[in-house]
C-alpha cells in the first residue's frame, strides 16, 4: 500500500519538515467504521460504501471516500445519502467490532506514550515529547503509529504533527486519507491564514455568517481584525478565543483523563411516532441505557436533557437541573417524561427522541440527603442488582416490564 511522505507546508509537499518544536500528534482513523467493515468484505474496496441503517431513517455513521465524492458525510440523514449516491452499498453497523478495533488502536497509542487523550473511538491526541529518546522525533513516531495500525488492523490513519492540539487536528484533516503532515512551529501562521474561517474551532454556521458579513472569509482575514472589533461583534469570550486561534495560540495540554462532560443516547424511529405511550417507552429505554453507562463509569449527573425532533426535522431541546445528582434510571426517566409533557408535543409526530445527562461528577463526591419523612425508594439498589445480572447473563437478562410489553406489542402488530 502506498505511503504518503512526511510533508511540510507549501504549494508542493516536501520531506524533512522541522518537527523539533512539535510534540503534539492528532491521530484520526480514515473512514473508521467503513474501513473496519471492509476488512470482512474486501470485494467492496474501491466502491462507495455507507455504514448506516439500510431500511431505517437514522444518519450516516461512516462513508468511504468513494461515497464522500458524491457529497455523503457522517451525520447526514440516510435518506439524503441514498439520494446523493444511490449506487452505494449500505452496511448496517457492527458496534462491537468497532469497539474491539478501537481498543486495540488505543493500546498502540498507550505503548508510545502515557499522554493519550481520546476524543472519539477513532481519534486521539498524543504528546510524544517524552518518547523522543526512545523512539525518535515526533514525525518518526507518527510514521511508526501509522505502520503499526496498518500492520495489526489493516486500516489506515492520518496524523497531524504540530506544536498545539488545534493545529495538529487541522493538519490531520488536511492530509486525509492515509497521510502524515508536519506543521513546523515557525510556519503555523503560513499554514493557518489561507484556510477558510470555518476551520477555526468555535466557528459554526451562525458565527461564520456573522464573520462573512464583516468581510472575513479566511483565517488571515480574521487575524487582521482588531480584537475589540471581534469582541464587540461576537462577544468577549468568543472574540478573544478566535483571535488567539487565528495566530495559532492554543495552550491546552494533552489530558489523558478528561472526564465525560455528558452521557446520552438517542433513537430515530423507523416511522414517525405520535403515540405518547410509545415515545415514553423509548424515553425509558434511553434512560436505562444512560443510567447504566453512568454507573459503569462511576459518575452521577444533575441535569436531565431531552431532544425531541419532529417529522419536519424541527428539533426541540428541554432540560432540567435536579436538586441532587443521580445515576438512577427511574429518576432520569421521570424527569424526561415531565420535560416531554411540558413541551406540548403529546400528539405531534416525532422522528427522533434523545435523553442526556449533564453536569457530571464522580459518584464518590455526591452525597444523598433525605428530607424529613422521606424514605429511600430502593431504585438505586435494584438497578445495581440489574447491572450485575446483565454482566453475568447478557443485556436481555433483566428488562423493565413496560419494555417487555412494548416488545410484545411490536411482535403482535
Amino acid at each position: 500500500m502506498s505511503r504518503k511522505q512526511i510533508t511540510g507546508i507549501g504549494p508542493a509537499p516536501r520531506t524533512g519538515a522541522d518537527d523539533s518544536g512539535c510534540p503534539i500528534l492528532h491521530v484520526d482513523m480514515d473512514a473508521f467504521f467503513a474501513s473496519v467493515e471492509l476488512l470482512d468484505r474486501p470485494e467492496l474496496r474501491g466502491r462507495p460504501v455507507i455504514v448506516g441503517s439500510p431500511a431505517g431513517r437514522g444518519v450516516v455513521l461512516s462513508a468511504t471516500y468513494e461515497a464522500r465524492a458524491y457529497g455523503v458525510h457522517s451525520a447526514m440523514p440516510m435518506s439524503r445519502a441514498r439520494r446523493l449516491c444511490p449506487q452505494a452499498v449500505i452496511i448496517p453497523p457492527s458496534h462491537g467490532k468497532y469497539s474491539e478495533v478501537s481498543k486495540g488502536v488505543m493500546e498502540i497509542f498507550h505503548a508510545i506514550t502515557p499522554l493519550v487523550e481520546p476524543i472519539a473511538s477513532d481519534e486521539a491526541f498524543l504528546d510524544v515529547g517524552g518518547a523522543r529518546r526512545r523512539l525518535g522525533p515526533p514525525a518518526a513516531v507518527a510514521a511508526l503509529i501509522r505502520e503499526q495500525v496498518l500492520e495489526r488492523y489493516g486500516i489506515t490513519c492520518s496524523v497531524g504533527v504540530a506544536a498545539s492540539k488545534f493545529v495538529a487536528k487541522l493538519a490531520s484533516k488536511q492530509c486525509k486519507p492515509d497521510g502524515l503532515l508536519v506543521v513546523p512551529a515557525g510556519e503555523v501562521v503560513a499554514f493557518l491564514h489561507p484556510l477558510p474561517v470555518s476551520a477555526l474551532w468555535g466557528v459554526g454556521e451562525r458565527t461564520e455568517q456573522s464573520l462573512v458579513r464583516l468581510g472575513i472569509r479566511t483565517v488571515g482575514d480574521l487575524a487582521r481584525v482588531p480584537l475589540d472589533t471581534l469582541q464587540r461583534e461576537l462577544g468577549q469570550a468568543v472574540g478573544a478565543h478566535l483571535a488567539a486561534l487565528a495566530w495559532g495560540r492554543d495552550e491546552r495540554p494533552v489530558s489523558p483523563h478528561v472526564p465525560d462532560k455528558s452521557i446520552g443516547g438517542e433513537e430515530t424511529f423507523a416511522t414517525d411516532v405520535e403515540d405518547p405511550e410509545v415515545i415514553k417507552r423509548e424515553l425509558l429505554r434511553l434512560s436505562e441505557r444512560v443510567a447504566a453507562r453512568m454507573r459503569k463509569g462511576g459518575q452521577v449527573g444533575r441535569t436531565v436533557s431531552v431532544k425531541l425532533r419532529r417529522a419536519d426535522f424541527t428539533t426541540i431541546n428541554r432540560s432540567r437541573t435536579l436538586r441532587e445528582p443521580t445515576d438512577v434510571a427511574q429518576v432520569i426517566y421521570a424527569t424526561a417524561c415531565e420535560l416531554y409533557d411540558a413541551a406540548g408535543l403529546e400528539r405531534v409526530r416525532l422522528r427522533l427522541v434523545g435523553v442526556r445527562m449533564e453536569n457530571l461528577r464522580p459518584a464518590g463526591e455526591a452525597t444523598r440527603q433525605l428530607t424529613l419523612g422521606e424514605r429511600e425508594t430502593g431504585w438505586r439498589e435494584a438497578e445495581q442488582a440489574m447491572d450485575k445480572a446483565i454482566r453475568r447473563f447478557g443485556p436481555d437478562a433483566v428488562v423493565p416490564a413496560s419494555l417487555v410489553r412494548g416488545k410484545l406489542d411490536e411482535i403482535e402488530t
